[in-house]
């Protein structure tokens, strides 16, 4: 399954799993409430990555031709990078640039990757989450206690909601 077909593609839109756990987790604590009671950084990422490629840019942009940031210290700096690659001045912009397109690049993968294994462990939590609230729900209503038909409505609803959020995390932890 492609991130564009999981039930959950942040961690944000567990929100929803969570909202659904933590109402059946009062409905569970307050035997007698009903349906009634029911209250149903990649970007940061990039930017340091920029921010440290923006760095290193310009320490070369000081360092590499007459040292300082006179026209004369940045022209024969941005000429000296632009041989690195067969250019001129105009060719030195672009290769004191890609440090910082590089790296913000890269920081933005690394946040990527970080976030997605957080999303994985947040689903696993959910999952065991849920599938916990189902069965205490489950046993509630098969309980010998007498409950009101608002209460049976309800904890039939969060049944219904819990189940379909294991199903949905399974297929997404499976994908």
């Amino acid at each position: 399954m492609s991130k564009k077909n999981l039930n959950f593609k942040s961690i944000s839109s567990l929100e929803s799993v969570e909202r659904v756990i933590k109402d059946a987790a009062e409905a569970l604590k307050n035997p007698v409430a009903g349906l009634a009671d029911s209250a149903i950084s990649e970007v940061l990422s990039g930017a340091l990555g920029a921010g440290v490629g923006g760095g290193l840019s310009f320490a070369a942009l000081y360092g590499l031709g007459t040292v300082g940031l006179s026209a004369a210290g940045m022209t024969s700096a941005l000429a000296t990078a632009g041989a690195l690659v067969g250019g001129g001045m105009a060719a030195g912009v672009f290769v004191l640039a890609a440090p910082v397109a590089a790296l913000a690049g890269g920081g933005v993968w690394l946040a990527a990757k970080r976030n997605q294994r957080r999303l994985v462990q947040a689903k696993e939590r959910m999952l065991q989450e849920a599938i916990r609230m189902r069965d205490a729900i489950v046993s509630e209503l098969g309980s010998t206690v007498e409950k009101s038909e608002d209460r049976i409505r309800r904890l039939t609803a969060l049944n219904t909601l819990l189940q379909q959020a294991v199903k949905d995390l399974k297929a997404d932890l499976a994908a």
